[in-house]
Protein backbone atom coordinates (compact mmCIF):
# COMPACT_ATOMS: atom_id res chain seq x y z
CA UNK A 1 0.00 0.00 0.00
CA UNK A 2 1.32 3.42 -0.92
CA UNK A 3 2.13 5.85 1.91
CA UNK A 4 1.43 8.85 -0.37
CA UNK A 5 -1.60 10.94 0.70
CA UNK A 6 -4.60 10.66 -1.55
CA UNK A 7 -5.34 13.80 -3.54
CA UNK A 8 -8.75 15.27 -2.79
CA UNK A 9 -11.00 15.58 -5.78
CA UNK A 10 -13.29 18.51 -6.52
CA UNK A 11 -16.87 17.62 -5.59
CA UNK A 12 -19.34 17.85 -8.50
CA UNK A 13 -23.08 17.51 -9.07
CA UNK A 14 -24.27 15.81 -12.25
CA UNK A 15 -26.94 13.50 -13.66
CA UNK A 16 -30.28 13.37 -11.87
CA UNK A 17 -29.02 15.72 -9.13
CA UNK A 18 -28.37 18.41 -11.74
CA UNK A 19 -31.83 17.80 -13.25
CA UNK A 20 -33.37 18.16 -9.78
CA UNK A 21 -31.88 21.65 -9.53
CA UNK A 22 -33.33 22.73 -12.87
CA UNK A 23 -36.83 23.76 -11.59
CA UNK A 24 -35.26 25.83 -8.79
CA UNK A 25 -32.96 27.56 -11.28
CA UNK A 26 -35.86 28.36 -13.61
CA UNK A 27 -37.92 29.69 -10.69
CA UNK A 28 -35.01 31.90 -9.67
CA UNK A 29 -34.72 33.26 -13.21
CA UNK A 30 -38.44 34.06 -13.34
CA UNK A 31 -38.36 35.54 -9.82
CA UNK A 32 -35.42 37.86 -10.41
CA UNK A 33 -36.78 38.91 -13.82
CA UNK A 34 -39.69 40.60 -11.99
CA UNK A 35 -37.41 42.83 -9.90
CA UNK A 36 -37.34 46.56 -10.62
CA UNK A 37 -33.63 47.33 -10.68
CA UNK A 38 -32.63 50.98 -10.43
CA UNK A 39 -28.97 51.47 -11.31
CA UNK A 40 -26.87 54.61 -10.93
CA UNK A 41 -25.20 56.05 -14.06
CA UNK A 42 -21.82 54.93 -12.70
CA UNK A 43 -23.07 51.37 -12.24
CA UNK A 44 -24.31 51.24 -15.83
CA UNK A 45 -21.09 52.76 -17.16
CA UNK A 46 -18.80 50.39 -15.25
CA UNK A 47 -20.73 47.30 -16.36
CA UNK A 48 -20.88 48.48 -19.98
CA UNK A 49 -17.06 48.72 -20.03
CA UNK A 50 -15.87 45.90 -22.30
CA UNK A 51 -12.71 45.14 -20.30
CA UNK A 52 -12.61 42.02 -18.07
CA UNK A 53 -13.37 42.97 -14.46
CA UNK A 54 -13.48 41.58 -10.93
CA UNK A 55 -16.82 42.18 -9.17
CA UNK A 56 -17.00 42.21 -5.35
CA UNK A 57 -20.26 41.78 -3.43
CA UNK A 58 -21.39 40.44 -0.05
CA UNK A 59 -22.43 36.78 0.05
CA UNK A 60 -25.99 37.52 1.21
CA UNK A 61 -26.73 39.43 -2.01
CA UNK A 62 -25.89 36.56 -4.40
CA UNK A 63 -29.55 35.88 -5.27
CA UNK A 64 -29.61 38.73 -7.81
CA UNK A 65 -26.12 38.45 -9.32
CA UNK A 66 -27.14 36.35 -12.34
CA UNK A 67 -29.92 38.81 -13.22
CA UNK A 68 -27.55 41.77 -12.80
CA UNK A 69 -25.13 40.03 -15.12
CA UNK A 70 -27.86 39.36 -17.68
CA UNK A 71 -29.32 42.89 -17.70
CA UNK A 72 -26.29 45.09 -17.31
CA UNK A 73 -23.17 43.15 -18.20
CA UNK A 74 -23.47 40.26 -20.60
CA UNK A 75 -25.70 41.91 -23.19
CA UNK A 76 -23.28 44.88 -23.44
CA UNK A 77 -19.92 43.13 -23.25
CA UNK A 78 -20.77 39.54 -24.16
CA UNK A 79 -18.41 38.38 -21.40
CA UNK A 80 -18.96 35.25 -19.35
CA UNK A 81 -19.25 35.71 -15.57
CA UNK A 82 -17.39 33.24 -13.36
CA UNK A 83 -17.88 32.81 -9.62
CA UNK A 84 -15.26 31.64 -7.12
CA UNK A 85 -16.99 28.75 -5.29
CA UNK A 86 -15.71 26.27 -2.70
CA UNK A 87 -14.52 22.86 -3.98
CA UNK A 88 -16.49 21.12 -1.19
CA UNK A 89 -19.71 19.09 -1.48
CA UNK A 90 -21.79 22.14 -0.48
CA UNK A 91 -19.94 24.18 -3.08
CA UNK A 92 -20.76 21.54 -5.71
CA UNK A 93 -24.49 22.21 -5.34
CA UNK A 94 -23.96 25.96 -5.51
CA UNK A 95 -21.71 25.62 -8.57
CA UNK A 96 -24.30 23.44 -10.34
CA UNK A 97 -27.07 25.93 -9.52
CA UNK A 98 -25.07 28.88 -10.84
CA UNK A 99 -24.27 26.95 -13.98
CA UNK A 100 -28.01 26.65 -14.63
CA UNK A 101 -28.62 30.39 -14.12
CA UNK A 102 -25.75 31.44 -16.37
CA UNK A 103 -22.63 31.77 -14.20
CA UNK A 104 -19.66 29.41 -14.48
CA UNK A 105 -17.73 28.23 -11.44
CA UNK A 106 -14.08 28.37 -10.47
CA UNK A 107 -13.67 25.86 -7.65
CA UNK A 108 -11.49 26.68 -4.66
CA UNK A 109 -11.19 28.56 -1.37
CA UNK A 110 -8.49 29.66 1.07
CA UNK A 111 -8.53 26.21 2.73
CA UNK A 112 -8.61 24.02 -0.41
CA UNK A 113 -7.34 24.51 -3.98
CA UNK A 114 -6.42 28.13 -3.29
CA UNK A 115 -3.41 28.18 -5.61
CA UNK A 116 -5.24 26.34 -8.41
CA UNK A 117 -8.24 28.68 -8.15
CA UNK A 118 -5.98 31.73 -8.28
CA UNK A 119 -4.28 30.47 -11.43
CA UNK A 120 -7.66 29.75 -13.01
CA UNK A 121 -8.98 33.24 -12.24
CA UNK A 122 -5.94 34.76 -13.95
CA UNK A 123 -6.54 32.51 -16.95
CA UNK A 124 -10.22 33.53 -17.08
CA UNK A 125 -9.50 37.26 -17.21
CA UNK A 126 -6.69 36.64 -19.70
CA UNK A 127 -9.34 34.98 -21.87
CA UNK A 128 -11.59 38.06 -21.42
CA UNK A 129 -13.92 36.64 -18.77
CA UNK A 130 -15.24 38.29 -15.58
CA UNK A 131 -14.83 37.12 -11.98
CA UNK A 132 -17.42 37.52 -9.21
CA UNK A 133 -16.16 37.19 -5.61
CA UNK A 134 -17.91 37.27 -2.23
CA UNK A 135 -15.11 38.36 0.14
CA UNK A 136 -17.00 37.13 3.23
CA UNK A 137 -17.85 33.71 1.75
CA UNK A 138 -18.27 30.81 1.85
CA UNK A 139 -18.86 30.62 5.62
CA UNK A 140 -18.27 34.10 6.96
CA UNK A 141 -18.24 35.79 9.35
CA UNK A 142 -20.80 38.03 7.69
CA UNK A 143 -19.34 41.27 6.29
CA UNK A 144 -15.77 40.23 7.09
CA UNK A 145 -13.60 41.05 4.07
CA UNK A 146 -11.08 38.23 3.64
CA UNK A 147 -7.78 39.37 2.17
CA UNK A 148 -7.71 36.54 -0.40
CA UNK A 149 -10.21 38.45 -2.52
CA UNK A 150 -7.66 41.24 -2.88
CA UNK A 151 -5.03 38.77 -4.02
CA UNK A 152 -7.30 37.75 -6.90
CA UNK A 153 -7.79 41.39 -7.91
CA UNK A 154 -4.03 42.01 -7.72
CA UNK A 155 -3.02 38.94 -9.74
CA UNK A 156 -5.79 39.41 -12.31
CA UNK A 157 -4.59 43.00 -12.93
CA UNK A 158 -8.02 44.19 -14.12
CA UNK A 159 -10.45 46.79 -12.71
CA UNK A 160 -12.18 45.84 -9.44
CA UNK A 161 -15.82 46.92 -9.09
CA UNK A 162 -17.49 47.17 -5.67
CA UNK A 163 -21.22 46.41 -5.88
CA UNK A 164 -23.78 48.24 -3.77
CA UNK A 165 -27.06 46.28 -3.66
CA UNK A 166 -29.94 47.47 -1.47
CA UNK A 167 -33.39 45.85 -1.29
CA UNK A 168 -36.54 47.87 -0.73
CA UNK A 169 -38.57 44.83 0.36
CA UNK A 170 -36.89 41.52 1.18
CA UNK A 171 -36.95 38.58 3.55
CA UNK A 172 -33.75 37.49 5.26
CA UNK A 173 -33.01 33.84 5.95
CA UNK A 174 -31.58 32.58 9.23
CA UNK A 175 -28.26 31.56 7.62
CA UNK A 176 -24.89 32.82 8.87
CA UNK A 177 -25.05 35.76 6.43
CA UNK A 178 -28.77 36.53 6.71
CA UNK A 179 -29.25 35.76 3.01
CA UNK A 180 -31.56 38.22 1.21
CA UNK A 181 -34.60 37.07 -0.78
CA UNK A 182 -36.20 40.16 -2.39
CA UNK A 183 -39.97 40.05 -2.79
CA UNK A 184 -41.12 39.55 -6.39
CA UNK A 185 -41.67 42.85 -8.25
CA UNK A 186 -39.86 44.79 -5.50
CA UNK A 187 -37.23 47.48 -6.06
CA UNK A 188 -33.47 46.86 -5.95
CA UNK A 189 -31.08 49.81 -5.91
CA UNK A 190 -27.69 49.27 -7.57
CA UNK A 191 -24.56 51.38 -7.19
CA UNK A 192 -20.85 50.81 -7.73
CA UNK A 193 -17.34 52.04 -7.02
CA UNK A 194 -14.40 51.03 -9.22
CA UNK A 195 -10.63 50.90 -8.92
CA UNK A 196 -8.98 50.58 -12.32
CA UNK A 197 -5.71 49.22 -10.89
CA UNK A 198 -4.51 47.65 -7.67
CA UNK A 199 -2.22 50.65 -7.12
CA UNK A 200 -5.26 52.94 -7.31
CA UNK A 201 -6.87 50.89 -4.54
CA UNK A 202 -3.79 51.22 -2.36
CA UNK A 203 -3.70 54.99 -2.88
CA UNK A 204 -7.33 55.25 -1.74
CA UNK A 205 -6.46 53.88 1.71
CA UNK A 206 -5.78 56.23 4.60
CA UNK A 207 -2.33 56.24 6.18
CA UNK A 208 -1.69 52.83 7.69
CA UNK A 209 -5.09 51.44 6.70
CA UNK A 210 -5.07 47.93 5.27
CA UNK A 211 -6.74 47.56 1.84
CA UNK A 212 -9.01 44.72 3.01
CA UNK A 213 -10.33 46.85 5.88
CA UNK A 214 -10.80 49.84 3.57
CA UNK A 215 -12.87 47.77 1.14
CA UNK A 216 -14.81 46.17 3.98
CA UNK A 217 -15.83 49.62 5.19
CA UNK A 218 -16.77 50.68 1.65
CA UNK A 219 -18.87 47.56 1.05
CA UNK A 220 -20.68 48.07 4.36
CA UNK A 221 -21.35 51.71 3.54
CA UNK A 222 -22.75 50.98 0.08
CA UNK A 223 -24.78 47.92 1.19
CA UNK A 224 -26.91 49.16 4.04
CA UNK A 225 -29.17 46.54 5.64
CA UNK A 226 -32.81 47.48 5.20
CA UNK A 227 -33.91 44.34 7.07
CA UNK A 228 -32.28 43.21 10.37
CA UNK A 229 -30.47 39.88 10.51
CA UNK A 230 -32.85 37.21 11.97
CA UNK A 231 -30.16 36.05 14.38
CA UNK A 232 -29.80 39.60 15.72
CA UNK A 233 -33.55 39.69 16.36
CA UNK A 234 -33.39 36.34 18.15
CA UNK A 235 -30.58 37.62 20.35
CA UNK A 236 -32.54 40.78 21.20
CA UNK A 237 -35.71 38.86 22.04
CA UNK A 238 -33.90 36.40 24.32
CA UNK A 239 -32.04 39.13 26.19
Amino acid sequence: MSDEPQKRSVEKVSGWKLLALFPLAMLTRLWTATLRMEATPEFRRFLADDRPQVFLLWHNRLFVIAEINRRFRRKHSGRQMHGLISASKDGAWLAAFFQLVGIRAIRGSSSWRAAEALRETVRVVTDDGDIGITPDGPRGPCYNFQAGALLVAKKANVPAVIFGIEFANAKRLGSWDGFYLPRPFSKVKLSAERYDTYDALLKSCRNGEKPAKALEALLKETNRDTTPHPRENAGTESA
